[in-house]
Protein backbone atom coordinates (compact mmCIF):
# COMPACT_ATOMS: atom_id res chain seq x y z
CA UNK A 1 0.00 0.00 0.00
CA UNK A 2 1.38 3.45 -0.89
CA UNK A 3 0.72 7.21 -0.05
CA UNK A 4 1.31 10.02 -2.05
CA UNK A 5 0.53 13.25 -1.58
CA UNK A 6 0.39 16.14 -3.98
CA UNK A 7 -0.95 19.62 -4.66
CA UNK A 8 1.80 21.41 -1.96
CA UNK A 9 3.23 24.72 -2.90
CA UNK A 10 3.68 28.27 -2.22
CA UNK A 11 0.98 30.91 -1.84
CA UNK A 12 0.56 34.36 -0.07
CA UNK A 13 -1.31 34.65 2.99
CA UNK A 14 -5.31 34.89 1.91
CA UNK A 15 -4.96 32.55 -0.59
CA UNK A 16 -6.24 28.39 -1.48
CA UNK A 17 -4.18 25.33 -1.81
CA UNK A 18 -6.16 22.07 -2.75
CA UNK A 19 -4.07 18.78 -1.41
CA UNK A 20 -4.26 15.73 -2.62
CA UNK A 21 -3.54 11.61 -1.46
CA UNK A 22 -3.37 8.99 -3.36
CA UNK A 23 -3.88 5.28 -2.36
CA UNK A 24 -2.94 2.60 -3.97
CA UNK A 25 -2.09 -1.04 -3.81
CA UNK A 26 -3.94 -4.23 -3.02
CA UNK A 27 -7.05 -2.79 -1.18
CA UNK A 28 -9.54 -4.09 0.40
CA UNK A 29 -11.29 -1.06 2.00
CA UNK A 30 -10.39 1.92 3.53
CA UNK A 31 -11.53 3.29 6.69
CA UNK A 32 -10.36 6.50 8.31
CA UNK A 33 -8.16 9.04 6.06
CA UNK A 34 -6.69 12.24 7.64
CA UNK A 35 -4.22 15.07 7.25
CA UNK A 36 -1.76 15.73 9.65
CA UNK A 37 0.91 18.44 9.55
CA UNK A 38 4.47 19.49 11.18
CA UNK A 39 5.55 22.58 11.37
CA UNK A 40 9.49 23.09 11.59
CA UNK A 41 10.71 22.08 15.33
CA UNK A 42 6.85 20.87 16.30
CA UNK A 43 5.23 17.86 16.45
CA UNK A 44 2.95 16.65 13.75
CA UNK A 45 -0.35 17.46 14.70
CA UNK A 46 -4.10 16.13 13.75
CA UNK A 47 -5.73 18.25 10.95
CA UNK A 48 -8.69 16.35 9.30
CA UNK A 49 -10.08 13.34 9.22
CA UNK A 50 -13.09 11.53 7.28
CA UNK A 51 -14.12 8.19 8.32
CA UNK A 52 -16.69 7.24 5.76
CA UNK A 53 -18.34 10.37 5.88
CA UNK A 54 -17.55 11.40 9.08
CA UNK A 55 -15.34 14.50 9.48
CA UNK A 56 -13.35 15.94 12.43
CA UNK A 57 -11.39 19.02 12.02
CA UNK A 58 -8.87 20.55 14.37
CA UNK A 59 -9.90 24.01 16.09
CA UNK A 60 -6.76 26.20 13.91
CA UNK A 61 -8.57 25.13 10.78
CA UNK A 62 -12.20 24.67 10.92
CA UNK A 63 -14.16 26.59 9.16
CA UNK A 64 -10.90 27.16 6.90
CA UNK A 65 -10.44 23.95 5.69
CA UNK A 66 -12.36 20.94 4.14
CA UNK A 67 -11.82 17.61 4.01
CA UNK A 68 -13.38 15.19 1.71
CA UNK A 69 -12.60 11.63 -0.07
CA UNK A 70 -13.37 10.01 -3.20
CA UNK A 71 -13.85 6.55 -2.37
CA UNK A 72 -14.11 5.15 -5.81
CA UNK A 73 -10.30 6.60 -6.75
CA UNK A 74 -9.10 5.92 -3.10
CA UNK A 75 -8.46 9.50 -2.95
CA UNK A 76 -8.12 11.93 -0.65
CA UNK A 77 -8.52 16.31 -0.84
CA UNK A 78 -8.11 18.79 1.62
CA UNK A 79 -9.38 22.15 -0.01
CA UNK A 80 -7.44 24.90 2.07
CA UNK A 81 -8.64 28.15 2.11
CA UNK A 82 -8.07 31.70 3.91
CA UNK A 83 -4.26 30.37 4.13
CA UNK A 84 -2.36 31.87 6.72
CA UNK A 85 1.47 32.18 7.55
CA UNK A 86 1.03 30.01 10.39
CA UNK A 87 -0.13 26.82 7.91
CA UNK A 88 2.78 26.59 7.09
CA UNK A 89 4.01 22.84 7.43
CA UNK A 90 5.04 19.56 5.56
CA UNK A 91 1.44 17.95 4.89
CA UNK A 92 0.83 14.58 5.64
CA UNK A 93 -1.82 11.80 4.57
CA UNK A 94 -2.47 8.87 6.76
CA UNK A 95 -4.81 6.23 5.59
CA UNK A 96 -6.03 3.18 7.66
CA UNK A 97 -6.39 0.50 5.11
CA UNK A 98 -8.30 -3.28 4.64
CA UNK A 99 -5.45 -4.94 2.35
CA UNK A 100 -4.63 -8.22 1.18
CA UNK A 101 -1.32 -9.09 1.69
CA UNK A 102 -1.40 -12.49 -0.14
CA UNK A 103 -4.50 -13.87 -2.03
CA UNK A 104 -5.75 -15.59 0.85
CA UNK A 105 -4.61 -13.10 3.83
CA UNK A 106 -6.44 -9.66 4.63
CA UNK A 107 -4.58 -7.05 7.07
CA UNK A 108 -5.24 -3.87 8.74
CA UNK A 109 -2.81 -1.29 9.22
CA UNK A 110 -1.96 2.62 8.98
CA UNK A 111 0.26 4.27 6.30
CA UNK A 112 1.40 7.46 5.69
CA UNK A 113 2.23 9.69 2.54
CA UNK A 114 5.73 10.90 2.33
CA UNK A 115 4.53 14.35 2.81
CA UNK A 116 3.77 17.35 1.01
CA UNK A 117 5.23 21.32 1.64
CA UNK A 118 2.86 24.20 2.03
CA UNK A 119 4.44 27.41 2.54
CA UNK A 120 2.10 30.40 3.51
CA UNK A 121 4.00 34.09 2.86
CA UNK A 122 2.62 36.88 4.76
Amino acid sequence: VELVESGGGLVQAGGSLRLSCAVSGTIFSIDQMAWYRQAPGKERRFVASNSTGVVYYSDFVRGRFTISRDDAKNTLHLQMNSLRPEDTAVYYCYASVQYYSDVNRRVRDFFWGQGTQVTVSS
